[in-house]
């Protein structure tokens, strides 16, 4: 944590410019820290403690008068003492930033020195191996206003935030005085000089800002499209390797001497299905323990990228896309895993078909983390092979209702059409062993009839 820049003003023109310095900066002080309260009040819910509070309001700027109230009720001591008694376990406590300058008494050897000799002595002092020595010092001149010149001498390079609002505040001290030497009265010069508008301050909620929320809020679906992705590989690769050894040791023959091939299909693609929505059930089951079984920041961080995903026709959503996904991508690992004879043959077809699904998923979820919805995503969105993934995708950053519903009767429309295809190719190409599916023999064996 930073440690508060000091500083020393020396003010010889008899005014009050060194008072009004420091309260400008203890002002800015006091704002950053009530906006910072507000933001972890807001963030962890926590505005039963006062509501009536300053701290506990959001979207605005803090006033002179709201940072007067604070004061008057006891500041930040009074506030989280507040806070304490409403804080849920495991909240963290607020810690307060140090403030941003500290300001301090000139000495007297600096007090006293003149000319080219006040800056020998403000430079001795930044020499000094003291803790307490200053690092900026500020001289107002005898002759000021008259002579608006001020030094400002510093160790380092000051920051121009430390150099704007020190011009701020002279120039209001002197426009004052020169007011009340044209015969304007004090009282009149600082209502003059105090005027300023009520802003009110607009921002996201807490954890950051826009393209933050949209990230936060996206992390579920795109988890869900991933695990669709990753499930598919894997049930893909144990379906194709079942398969396999089912033809190499001769299994085949007893299994249909007892069940038909379309029964035989339907039961790969249920177990693969089955496979793949245990992953999601605990995944799913673990994101919604970490999120209300638990308090902090995982909680703050789990409930709103849970937040586009919580409602029962979303629900539905995933369930329908991730289900009809899983089939239809599952069908072409069983039509491979009939045509093969062998893992390495079945590598062979099996590299293009996830190539062919991995390239478009992969610009896809670049597109939704840079916040993108253009042609790409929406012409993914409407061809079949990729719907699953572009929908469960899309969840996170806004779908609306007539594309989910109309892809989502595209998807079940080629989901029919590829199972009763699928379904002839299976049949015929279970029992040929030994001969390389050729493109020509797999449009002859897609286009045949199934026997009575």
């Amino acid at each position: 944590m930073d440690e508060p820049t000091r500083v020393t003003v020396v003010d010889r023109s008899g005014g009050d410019a060194a008072k009004a310095l420091e309260a400008r900066f203890a002002a800015e002080d006091a704002q950053w820290l009530l906006r910072d309260l507000s933001r972890y009040v807001q963030r962890y819910g926590l505005e039963q403690a006062d509501p009536k509070a300053s701290w506990a309001q959001y979207d605005r700027w803090y006033t002179d008068a709201d940072i007067a109230a604070f004061e008057r009720a006891g500041g930040l001591d009074a506030a989280l003492e507040k806070i304490a008694a409403v804080r849920p376990e495991g909240v963290p406590q607020f810690e307060p930033d140090p403030p941003a300058y500290a300001f301090s008494a000139p000495s007297a050897e600096l007090s006293a020195a003149r000319g080219e000799d006040f800056g020998t002595e403000a430079r001795a002092l930044f020499d000094a191996d003291d803790d307490a020595s200053p690092e900026i010092v500020v001289l107002i001149g005898e002759n000021y206003p008259a002579d608006p010149r001020i030094q400002l001498f510093s160790a380092n390079q000051p920051r121009g935030s430390f150099v704007t609002t020190m011009q701020e505040v002279l120039t209001t001290d002197l426009r004052a005085r020169l007011l009340a030497a044209q015969g304007v009265s004090p009282a009149n010069a600082a209502a003059v000089e105090s005027a300023s508008p009520v802003i009110a301050v607009d921002t996201p909620p807490p954890g950051g800002g826009a393209r933050e929320a949209l990230l936060v809020r996206s992390i579920v679906p795109l988890a869900l499209a991933y695990i669709l992705v990753m499930s598919l590989m894997l049930s893909g690769s144990w379906m194709l390797q079942g398969s396999v050894e089912e033809r190499s040791n001769k299994l085949l023959e007893s299994l249909l001497a007892c069940i038909r091939p379309e029964d035989l299909m339907y039961g790969k693609l249920l177990g693969s299905l089955s496979v793949g929505l245990l992953m999601i059930l605990v995944w799913g089951v673990c994101a919604g323990v970490a999120a209300y079984a638990t308090q902090g920041a995982i909680s703050d961080m789990i409930r709103p990228a849970l937040d586009p995903v919580s409602s029962p026709g979303i629900i539905a959503a995933i369930l329908f896309f991730f289900i009809a996904g899983y089939i239809a991508i599952s069908a072409l690992f069983v039509a491979i895993g009939a045509m093969v004879d062998s893992m390495s043959e079945a590598q062979g077809y099996l590299m293009p078909v996830m190539l062919l699904i991995l390239l478009p998923v992969t610009f896809l979820i670049q597109a939704i983390l840079a916040g993108n919805s253009g042609w790409i995503v929406q012409v993914l969105t409407w061809v079949p092979l990729w719907t699953p993934f572009t929908v469960l995708a899309r969840l996170g950053m806004g779908i609306e209702w007539w594309e989910m519903v109309g892809s989502g009767v595209l998807l079940a429309g080629a989901i029919i059409i590829e199972l009763v295809l699928i379904g002839r190719l299976f049949r015929a190409s279970l029992l040929s062993t030994g001969q390389k599916p050729s493109l020509k023999r797999v449009i002859e064996r897609l286009r045949a009839s199934p026997a009575r």
